[in-house]
């Protein structure tokens, strides 16, 4: 479920309620109806971020294309950190580049929204076992360096609930994790296994950290929420102490560079992971295509990799 469809106010009490008809016309496929009733919604309360938002939806899906962006173009200027994540529709539309569809506030609103049933729906429904693929290769990794499987400061980057952790836990002498949700991080502080947690974005929270202090950075599915990860490589190689290493999961993509998909996550190619891995410094030590999870009973491809600094 995506922030756009949670629950809403207007600050007018009419207006709500039509704009739940709105959204309820819209699950149903009536997109003629959830446009006509996001009219309604804007007749009565004109600056509803909300409204603009769904409205442009409904008519993206009637073919209407230049008043699709029209209108979430005006969703975007009234909610400009767009946890609405109107930048995902416009990117579909070629109306915003790619690269620029996944705001931090979108990613922010999705996982404080996804926070109280997010391990339940991974582990239940998608049959998730990032974590599990991600230990396995850091103890291969380690077989292949002549290393304990076993490590020092650790990074865990997106960490949500802290799930990664649970599976790392003995393994670190220290772990710390960074996230944009609060919401995901109220969660993680429960588990009481992560020495210090950070609300930041993934890049800005590398950037603070100093040269050479840590000996394993993670990243589980984290990267299908960011296009190009240049920065984060760069920023992750320097921070890790040389012979340390940097595991992360990927999801795939069989062209060049990365995609936006359907599914609202970026795809990157094993050329483009290969070849930024390589040009910041690294060292391929495992390089497997793998599926983390399933999404329609189908299981999404994906990439897990382990590079050494």
């Amino acid at each position: 479920m995506s922030p756009a469809s949670t629950s809403r106010s207007s600050g007018d009490l009419l207006a709500d309620r039509r704009y739940e008809y709105a959204r309820g016309a819209f699950d149903e496929k009536d997109f003629e109806a959830a446009a006509d009733l996001a009219r309604q919604v804007l007749d009565l309360v004109p600056d509803f971020a909300a409204a603009h938002a769904l409205l442009g939806r409904s008519v993206a899906e009637l073919g209407q294309a230049d008043a699709a962006v029209a209108a979430l173009r005006k969703a975007l200027i009234l909610e400009p950190e767009d946890a609405l994540g109107v930048k995902l529709d416009l990117a579909r539309l070629g109306a915003v580049a790619p690269e620029e569809a996944m705001s931090d506030g979108y990613v922010r609103a999705l996982f404080d929204d996804y926070a109280p049933r997010f391990e339940r729906h991974l582990t239940q429904s998608l049959s998730y076992r990032g974590p599990d693929l991600l230990i396995d290769a850091l103890r291969r990794a380690c077989s292949k360096r002549m290393r304990l499987d076993r490590f020092g400061p650790t990074l865990d980057l997106g960490c949500g609930t802290g799930l990664m952790a649970k599976a790392l836990a003995g393994r670190c002498a220290r772990i710390e994790g960074v996230d944009l949700s609060p919401r995901m991080l109220e969660k993680a502080a429960k588990e009481k296994l992560y020495d210090a947690l950070h609300e930041s974005d993934l890049v800005g929270f590398l950037t603070g950290r100093a040269d050479e202090e840590a000996d394993l950075v993670i990243a589980a599915d984290v990267f299908v929420y960011m296009a190009d990860l240049e920065t984060a490589f760069r920023e992750v190689h320097r921070v890790l102490r040389r012979g340390s290493l940097f595991a992360f999961t990927a999801q795939a993509h069989d062209g060049a560079g990365f995609v936006l998909g359907e599914d609202a996550r970026y795809a990157h190619s094993e050329p483009y992971l290969s070849q930024l891995a390589v040009q910041v410094g690294f060292t391929p030590v495992l390089f497997e295509r793998v599926s983390t999870r399933m999404d329609r009973g189908q299981p999404v491809p994906g990439f897990l990799v382990a590079l050494e600094r």
